[in-house]
């Protein structure tokens, strides 16, 4: 098995004075960093996602500003690709899966935002395409939600998809669990 870390948009606009801020996603960043120097000290393949909005009425993400930028905690290096999405799933119309093919990675640890929406997609889009997952849930961050009136907590949130993530699609750690 050949490992292969996916950091997904941790972008800007979903920190503190951000367009779209996330619960608890300062820490969720500090986790990723963790995560992303321990890949580079393993000299093992990092992989960066970037969401640019480009539906009709986007309000965050959008291409060309601060707010789309990758956060300086995890700022990819020139060697480390960038993968360019315009939808949830980081497999979506990118280039994603045919570079994890190049490289022989066949085993992803994800971590990033939002956990019930890009977190999700993209892992059970790579459980459908054979890939064995590692999703690390301190490492990822949401918001709160509504439903037919009612609000569900971003805990809640989140707790819930790493729950359904859990079984069959992913092994789901905490950053100390994973890095021990």
């Amino acid at each position: 098995m050949k490992q292969g870390l996916v950091i997904v948009d941790v972008q800007n606009d979903y920190f503190i004075d951000g367009k779209m801020e996330l619960v608890g996603m300062g820490e969720a960043a500090k986790n990723c960093q963790k995560l992303l120097t321990h890949f580079r000290e393993k000299q093992a393949s990092v992989f960066h996602v970037q969401h640019l909005s480009t539906r009709e009425g986007a309000t965050f993400f959008i291409p060309d500003t601060w707010g789309c930028e990758i956060h300086e905690s995890v700022k990819p290096e020139e060697s480390e690709p960038l993968i360019i999405k315009h939808f949830p799933s980081s497999f979506r119309d990118t280039e994603l899966h045919g570079m994890l093919q190049d490289t022989g990675v066949n085993e992803l640890v994800i971590c990033g935002a939002m956990s019930h929406m890009c977190i999700d997609t993209t892992v059970r889009a790579a459980f459908d395409l054979g890939y064995n997952c590692t999703v690390i849930s301190d490492g990822c961050a949401t918001r709160d939600l509504e439903f037919d009136g009612h609000l569900v907590k971003a805990a809640d949130v989140h707790a819930a998809f790493m729950a359904a993530l859990s079984v069959p699609f992913a092994k789901v750690l905490s950053t100390e669990n994973y890095l021990n």
